[in-house]
């Protein structure tokens, strides 16, 4: 039995010919062996497993080759090639940067740098992943690779460009490798298939490219792990099965369901897949890319940024046929937005259903509530016995509007909810700072009579469906010692409101007028009376709803107080001691050796 050897190493590329995804760049690199302009050192970009290594090895055998071919490629019969695929040859060397990253390291390679090739042009050093030789390796590293001896060559693989030094991209040609595209992938795992004796559906190769996001090295691993799995027959359904992966079918039924408003199955579909193990965000990032394919697939111009085989972009063709504009705008923002949001989120599992909710009812949105959304529970309201002459009447009753069509039953709708009475709109008044307050109740009303404020339409139609009347104005006698006893009560009530209860507690109103009616409140300090006029509102009807006269009013003045005597400094403190007492100081200066100033 032969030696198995996986397939990332079996299919490894040997010739420029055979590297896949990166056609510019090897054209490029052939080019500049066809002409003679080679660079002393190169620098190869990007992700993992698309060939950057690989390439290294191809450049360096090839420059060294003695009779290239027409193409450009190496020959494979030279003494140098020879040397080169039997893993012999002294002319190319490798370093792995990651676990040889030292000084120490760094002088052994300029050691080698200095003894030239025996056999070929040229002596290659390839170092893989540079970017994690240290600060003082590079250093070390930047005199010899700026002038090096004219048969040495350095060529640099990396996967983070932007940790490499600054001064050692200045000195070298930057070559930037592409993600390989699904389709490149998909037609290698087709060759390597064939090859091995394989039957893989188009399908499945598709998904293991997509599942490898642009990686060569990555596709063939899976490739092997589900030729391993399935016996060498790569089918659709064994693929996401070991992938772990959701079927694309299932998003498909689930979108019908949305287009159908159909609440209960796609709830059903969610609850299906979190059986099976999946997490409810790997469900909803998977709707939102399905939903994203359909939206591409409503133009042909866009079609071709499906990555998927023709018959499912044929069936996001269909499908996307029967949404809107809005259903692809919409679910796409709703999926978006739970998937940025589900980390946050305390009930993860609850996030998703009420995105599937809201995806489901865009096409089949909830008809409009005449007043509001209707609550759980019906509470009937009381009567209020008021005089018959001072109810206005109720408005009648509006006829509800007649449609054309019958409006289809939602899955919300099944429940059974009863209407509950909506609490009438609050008023709105203005006090004296110019300031919008709500208001409710006996207050309201007192201090809408009091500002001379009449009654908005919306509130009197809200008291005449609640059958409330506006109270007649109160005018009982104003007692000062009971009108000051209702300001202590409510800045005792409002002790947690340290600042307005202390200032209450300070200054008290004292009455201005005959009547007892205007009463004014003497205060220190701006700020005082400021802290008074926000709370202007809440006071007034206070007071009013205490004393029972409806023409109370109460204003805030601030008094200059006479400036007291100030404090004084520890300087004037000890001049003023020293005055009156300057021979007890002196006695004591003299008698323990110290002096004071």
């Amino acid at each position: 039995m032969s030696e198995y050897i996986v397939s990332a190493r079996k299919y490894r590329p040997t010739t420029f010919d055979t590297v896949v995804g990166q056609g510019a760049l090897v054209q490029t690199l052939k080019n500049a062996i066809g002409s003679g302009k080679l660079a002393h050192a190169y620098l190869f970009c990007g992700p993992r497993g698309v060939g950057k290594t690989t390439c290294a090895r191809i450049f360096a055998k090839t420059i060294n080759c003695e009779h290239r071919t027409n193409d450009g490629e190496a020959c494979n019969e030279c003494e140098s090639c020879q040397s080169f695929n039997e893993q012999r040859s002294y002319n190319i060397h490798e370093l792995d940067a990651a676990s040889n990253n030292s000084v120490d390291n760094i002088r052994e390679l300029i050691e080698q740098v200095k003894i030239p090739p025996q056999i070929g042009k040229y002596k290659v050093f390839i170092i893989d992943e540079v970017h994690m030789l240290s600060q003082a390796a590079f250093n070390a590293f930047l005199k010899t690779l700026e002038e090096p001896p004219k048969h040495a060559l350095f060529i640099m693989a990396t996967t983070e460009k932007q940790k490499i030094l600054p001064t050692i991209l200045s000195r070298c040609q930057t070559y930037d490798f592409q993600r390989i595209t699904n389709q490149d992938i998909v037609a290698q795992l087709a060759y390597i298939a064939s090859k091995e004796g394989i039957k893989a559906e188009p399908q499945a190769l598709q998904v293991i490219a997509q599942k490898a996001d642009g990686g060569m090295r990555d596709a063939l691993s899976i490739f092997d792990q589900i030729a391993s799995f399935t016996g060498g027959e790569l089918t659709y359904q064994a693929t996401i099965s070991n992938l772990n992966i959701l079927d694309y079918e299932l998003f498909f039924r689930l979108t019908d369901a949305a287009i159908q408003g159909n609440i209960p199955a796609a709830l059903i579909m969610l609850d299906g897949v979190i059986r099976r193990g999946f997490d409810p965000q790997h469900f909803i990032g998977g709707w939102a890319s399905h939903i994203r394919d359909l939206m591409v697939s409503t133009d042909p111009a866009t079609l071709q940024l499906i990555e998927a085989g023709p018959e499912v972009a044929h069936k996001y063709q269909e499908q996307a046929t029967k949404c809107t504009p809005q259903f692809l705008y919409y679910g796409l923002q709703i999926a978006n937005e739970c998937d940025f949001n589900y980390k946050n989120s305390r009930n993860k599992r609850l996030s998703v259903e009420l995105a599937v909710c809201r995806i489901c009812q865009i096409m089949h949105p909830l008809p409009p509530l005449a007043s509001g959304p209707q609550p759980l529970q019906s509470v009937k309201p009381q009567p209020t016995t008021v005089p018959q002459q001072a109810s206005p009447q109720p408005a009648p009753p509006q006829p509800a509007p007649r449609t054309s069509t019958p409006q289809p039953q939602h899955f919300a709708q099944r429940v059974a909810v009863q209407p509950v009475q909506q609490p009438a709109p609050q008023p709105i008044i203005r006090d004296a700072g110019n300031r919008f307050t709500p208001q409710t109740g006996t207050a309201s009303r007192r201090m809408a009579s009091i500002r001379g404020i009449a009654p908005s339409p919306t509130a009197n139609a809200n008291q005449g469906k609640t059958d409330v009347q506006a109270e007649p104005e109160q005018s009982e006698p104003v007692d000062p010692t009971s009108l000051i006893a209702s300001w202590k009560m409510f800045a005792n009530e409002n002790a947690g409101e340290r600042l307005l209860a202390g200032v209450m507690n300070e200054c008290v109103p004292e009455p201005v007028s005959a009547d007892n009616l205007k009463y004014e409140v003497k205060l220190m300090s701006d700020d005082q009376k400021a802290l008074l006029e926000n709370n202007r509102v809440r006071i007034l009807n206070y007071l009013i709803s205490h004393v029972h006269n409806s023409k109370l009013s109460v204003s805030y003045t601030v008094t200059k107080v006479s400036q007291g005597k100030r404090m004084f400094t520890t300087r004037e403190k000890f001049d003023a001691i020293n005055q009156n007492h300057a021979e007890v100081i002196a006695a004591l200066s003299e008698n323990f050796n110290i002096e004071l100033a």
